[in-house]
């Protein structure tokens, strides 16, 4: 898709070939007020059974260790569902056109401490694991991908008010 909206090529694939940014900024050209709001890859609550941590959970009860690569010291920005939704709403009602923003709680918890809670919760230790005992996710877990918010919050007078990603873990509603 272009800026005016206009389709380049053919099928889904052909309209993702613009940014989402970019897109955003053609729409406010055209009076639409658009904002992107990015989501870390770490969004969590109860309810959650396909996302990222019920995924290292599976992972762990399939293996029989609750894992992270190299030291864990690699970080996942995370917010709470809650929170995401809030940001979204508040996006809609009030974000200046053309806004980026950032769903974001939890700056960077490192992946020892994820492991760490998953372990205890399901009676397994926690350990370094080679990159490819997680399959696609082993790539992602090696790198560091601390995230901010920052900006977000200080534009809409957001704050996460959700329980962040160790607490949210420790509620138990993953291991049922």
């Amino acid at each position: 898709m272009t800026a005016s909206g206009d389709q380049e090529g053919e099928g889904l694939l052909a309209s993702w070939s613009v940014s989402t940014p970019g897109a955003a900024a053609g729409m406010a050209a055209r009076g639409v007020r658009p904002a992107v709001a990015r989501l870390p890859q770490t969004v969590h609550g109860d309810g959650d059974q396909h996302g990222f941590i019920a995924r290292m959970i599976g992972i762990a009860r399939d293996t029989g260790a609750s894992g992270h690569v190299g030291d864990g010291s690699s970080r996942r920005p995370a917010v709470h569902v809650l929170d995401a939704a809030h940001l979204f709403r508040l996006a809609a009602e009030r974000a200046p056109a053309g806004s980026a923003l950032h769903a974001v709680a939890d700056d960077g918890v490192p992946t020892r401490d994820i492991a760490g809670v998953i372990g205890r919760h399901l009676n397994l230790p926690a350990a370094s694991l080679p990159a490819e005992n997680f399959g696609f996710l082993g790539p992602i877990l090696a790198i560091d991908q601390p995230a901010s918010s920052a900006l977000t919050r200080e534009l809409l007078g957001r704050r996460p008010i959700q329980p962040g990603l160790i607490e949210d873990l420790d509620k138990g509603h993953y291991f049922g």
